[in-house]
């Protein structure tokens, strides 16, 4: 008897049926695992975008593709304009293990192929492709491989390179997650830029408000310093260096230094011949290079500069110097923002240069002017003053019978005579031009006596009388500087006197240089050796050189006659 209840399938329809529940059921299995890696795929992205600092952005991107494909390691190479690597974030190894493998890969080998034709590439094994160029020492072991691009508009910002897949290789939907991974990518790299720029733009903005402010009450010296110590900070450099020009053109001067070696670098000499510097000055606008190993300053510790700003400052439409803002060799670039910013802190150093040159010009007018006031009081009434109180003593002494009181008047009129003439060179000192071209025998005098006044107890007295400056012209001018200059040096270094005088008097067609301390004298061996140049010009044109020490001071006299072309030796 048959089982009302039972049910009979025939095999084959069986077995069919079980094959579309299995194909669903793996269907259904893919379908969950592509949901999963979705979900992923935009968990990823939604880490990768929420930062907008730049290097934060730039590891979260290479931890979010690990995670994303299952890899073991994962770095991300920012691509420089020659086409290394100027940067290298590294995301699987330890600490340990970069210090030992030394320096990151500059962009060699599948990292070089990656970056010469931007497309994804994806190997089973890095050791079977031919383009592998090998791994360094300590360089832990490698296997699959996959790199995908990452643009930034239409630009190659950078690479993102994955390797040991767990599973053992990269699958295309592994690829095609990560390519999508790096188009997000491109975008939070955009915006964390614009954000860096803006926030770039804005400290720039600030710190230039502030300096702005700085130079109207600052002089030149202190505003170049506080501009260069700005500069430094904000730029994020290592060195800021203001050079200006020198006697040579081939050479500029390290004015102002900031950063490393500053305290060496400040005040030394720059060669300019082949370097950027050289190309700015010529130029007049500024420049940015990515490697200045070659064509700048080295630095004392051997490192050498890498990326370098160079900004011309122009006053009155003429480069006054360059503001040379480094980073060392290794670091990022400069970006465009910071160049122009550099240039315009560069364009504020110049108006601080403007306003001291100003300010120098009515000091030095209000100084000449004063001086002129000064110069014309003495001449008008005090000189006026003391001649009339000669002719006053002399009319007095004239009605006295000799004797010592009489003589006494006398000497006080000789004293006069001699204070009008030392303020007369006063007079002259005060009024006296500041054009070089005028070199007058009393300029010379005067220069020379105030530059030897520190190895002296006081300044030596300078007295004229006579037509000095239309007589003792040229080479005569030059001997009488020079006979000054060794009986002054003389008197430093022998005599320890209080006083000194230089009295030069063109008089009976002779002109009479006599130079007196009140020292202790000098022996016979210092005469002969310290003044025998001196007898040696007098008698050269045909004068005479007297030279009378005692131990109460020494007299200098140096007299030769003027308008006489012939020497003793041509004689």
């Amino acid at each position: 008897m048959t089982d009302a209840h039972s049910f009979t399938f025939p095999d084959e329809p069986r077995g069919e049926l079980d094959l579309a529940i299995d194909e669903l059921v793996a269907r259904a299995r893919d379908v969950l695992k592509i949901q999963g890696r979705l979900r992923s795929l935009l968990k990823a992205n939604q880490a990768v975008i929420e930062n907008l600092d730049l290097p934060a952005v730039l590891r979260r991107i290479v931890v979010a593709a690990i995670d994303l494909v299952g890899a073991e390691y994962g770095a991300l190479g920012v691509v420089a304009p020659d086409g290394t690597l100027e940067q290298f974030i590294n995301v699987g190894m330890s600490e340990h293990q970069i210090e030992m493998i030394g320096h990151l890969p500059e962009g060699h080998g599948l990292l070089g192929a990656l970056i010469d034709d931007p497309r994804p590439i994806r190997i089973e094994q890095i050791s079977e492709d031919p383009r592998s160029a090998g791994f360094p020492d300590h360089h832990p072991p490698m296997g699959s491989f996959l790199g995908v691009p990452i643009r930034v508009r239409d630009e190659v910002y950078g690479n993102l390179y994955l390797s040991n897949q767990s599973s053992g290789r990269f699958s295309s939907e592994d690829e095609q997650l990560v390519v999508a991974l790096a188009a997000t990518a491109g975008v939070a790299i955009e915006n964390a830029r614009l954000f860096e720029e803006t926030h770039r733009r804005q400290a720039w903005s600030a710190a230039s408000a502030e300096f702005t402010a700085a130079l109207l009450s600052a002089e030149q010296g202190s505003a170049i310093s506080t501009l260069a110590g700005r500069v430094l900070q904000l730029a994020e450099a290592d060195v800021v260096w203001v050079l200006l020009p020198t006697s040579d053109p081939a050479v500029l001067v390290a004015d102002t230094a900031r950063g490393i070696d500053e305290d060496e670098i400040q005040g030394s000499a720059v060669p300019i011949s082949g370097s950027i510097v050289a190309d700015v000055l010529e130029g007049k606008q500024p420049r940015q290079i990515d490697d200045g190993s070659q064509s700048e300053i080295p630095l004392s510790d051997g490192r050498v500069l890498g990326s370098v700003m160079a900004v011309p400052m122009i006053v009155s439409g003429m480069t006054q110097g360059v503001l040379l803002v480094g980073r060392l060799k290794g670091r990022a670039r400069f970006a465009l923002v910071d160049l122009e910013m550099a240039a315009d802190f560069a364009g504020q150093a110049s108006v601080a240069m403007e306003l001291s040159a100003a300010r120098a010009d009515r000091q030095r007018m209000a100084l000449l002017e004063d001086r002129g006031r000064i110069a014309r009081d003495l001449h008008d009434h005090v000189i006026q003053q003391l001649f009339g109180t000669g002719l006053e003593l002399q009319s007095i002494a004239g009605g006295l019978p000799a004797g010592p009181l009489s003589n006494r008047i006398i000497q006080s009129i000789a004293n006069l005579d001699a204070s009008i003439s030392q303020i007369r060179t006063v007079i002259f000192a005060l009024s006296a031009q500041t054009d070089d071209s005028r070199n007058t025998v009393r300029h010379l005098l005067i220069d020379l006596a105030n530059e030897l006044a520190a190895g002296l107890s006081s300044t030596p007295n300078v007295n004229f009388s006579g037509p000095v400056d239309l007589v003792v012209m040229d080479d005569l001018a030059d001997d009488v500087v020079a006979v000054t200059r060794e009986a002054l040096v003389n008197v430093i270094k022998h005599a320890e006197a209080t006083r000194t005088s230089v009295s030069l008097t063109v008089v009976d067609n002779s002109v009479i240089l006599e130079i007196v301390d009140d020292g202790k004298g000098s022996s016979g061996s210092q005469r002969r050796s310290g003044i025998s140049n001196l007898e040696h010009r007098a008698l050269s044109r045909g004068g005479e050189f007297a030279f009378d020490s005692t131990a109460g001071g020494t007299r200098v006299t140096w007299r030769v006659p003027y308008g006489v072309e012939q020497s003793v030796e041509s004689a």
